[in-house]
């Protein structure tokens, strides 16, 4: 009965320590993300599938990232709009190994509308392909630190 139960207890043991690794690798990649993306501008470029004409400018600035409960989602506020307001944006965000890529379907972003999209941010740089409504395309660019007012 005791071999038992040491065996179940090193079972336990081994079993709980690549656990724990995994928690505390996890909360050091949400720190940086949250870090790396607050108070950065993504300027880039969009294009329309089926339409013939240069990529359109997009700029995108993020003030501030935040994760969001125990699953996926995560607040990005963010300055959009002609108008320059901050809109708060729940968006889902997968992991690729150390890589972040924003994913999201049929999510509706109140104020804007329902997209579809799938961005992958990489370093300094990020790219993807977007859905809203029947216009769909690509987008990619350059995310940079701004200074925060």
């Amino acid at each position: 009965m005791k071999s038992i139960s040491a065996v179940a207890l090193l079972f336990v043991v081994l079993n709980t320590l690549p656990n724990a690794a995994a928690a505390a690798d996890q909360k050091a990649r949400f720190a940086k993300f949250e870090k790396a993306m607050s108070g950065v501008r993504l300027t880039g470029f969009f294009t329309m599938a089926g339409r013939v004409a240069a990529p359109a400018k997009e700029e995108y600035n993020i003030i501030s990232v935040k994760k969001v409960g125990d699953g996926d989602f995560w607040l990005f506020r963010a300055r959009m709009g002609r108008k320059g307001r901050v809109i708060p944006m729940p968006l889902p965000v997968k992991w690729l190994g150390d890589t972040p890529v924003i994913s999201m379907e049929k999510l509706t972003i109140p104020g804007l509308g329902t997209f579809s999209a799938h961005v992958v941010l990489d370093g300094d740089q990020y790219a993807g392909t977007w859905t809203h409504g029947p216009a769909r395309g690509h987008l990619y660019g350059a995310i940079e630190r701004v200074k925060q007012p």
